[in-house]
């Protein structure tokens, strides 16, 4: 039985011994973000945050949590010297979900290898964005060399059945993106290799209710 630190410790050392100095942002969720008019912004499990820096800079007020508080504590550091608007908090969001309504909602390779009820927090996630707003999800569809999950039996779930573990209405949220594009990615030490990504974009209708 996983014990209720299990998971944050395991994240807290993951991020001490992988603190690059190069943090960059997810290129695909800048690619849905940079046509939108900057509001506020959640990010989800936000690591690094490259990410939810690359957000502020570009006009986005950001929220951003993760369970590893040494993740936290370095986005505070790299926020507060570069002096952007994001709030960075420690929390496992299996157990608390941040309050607030958002414009942008983003989930960037949204795993851990601990239980997790995923689909329920994207579903929490797609209630709290504001009319107009985007949940961007986008997961592994395949295993990069440097990935954590070595496992040759893993099922990475396609973006037709992530959004059908959501099971939202679709009156009032709407699928603007479902696809599965390949791309060349650069891992730690330089390493490279052609990644799959699995990309779903789910937007609340402008008549929903917030």
């Amino acid at each position: 039985m996983t014990s209720t630190n299990e998971p944050a410790h395991f994240w807290d050392e993951h991020y001490r011994t992988h603190r690059a100095s190069d943090v960059r942002v997810n290129p695909l969720l800048a690619e849905v973000a940079t046509p939108c008019p900057p509001g506020a912004a959640l990010d989800l499990g936000c690591g690094g945050g490259g990410d939810a820096l690359w957000l502020a800079r570009h006009g986005w007020r950001v929220t951003a949590v993760d369970i590893s508080c040494t993740a936290v504590h370095t986005l505070r550091q790299r926020a507060d010297a570069d002096g952007l608007p994001i709030v960075a908090v420690c929390m496992d969001v299996a157990l608390e979900f941040p309050e607030g309504a958002f414009d942008l909602i983003s989930a960037q390779y949204f795993h851990t290898p601990f239980d997790l009820p995923r689909a329920q927090v994207l579903r929490t996630a797609a209630y709290a964005l504001r009319p107009g707003g985007r949940l961007v999800i986008v997961d592994h569809g395949s295993t990069a060399p440097w990935s954590w999950n070595q496992d040759p039996g893993v099922h990475y779930p396609t973006p037709a059945e992530v959004a059908t573990e959501l099971d939202l209405e679709l009156r009032e949220w709407s699928i603007v993106r479902a696809d599965m594009p390949q791309r060349h990615a650069t891992g730690p030490a330089g390493r490279t290799a052609i990644v799959t990504d699995n990309v779903l974009v789910i937007r609340r209708n402008p008549g929903g209710q917030r």
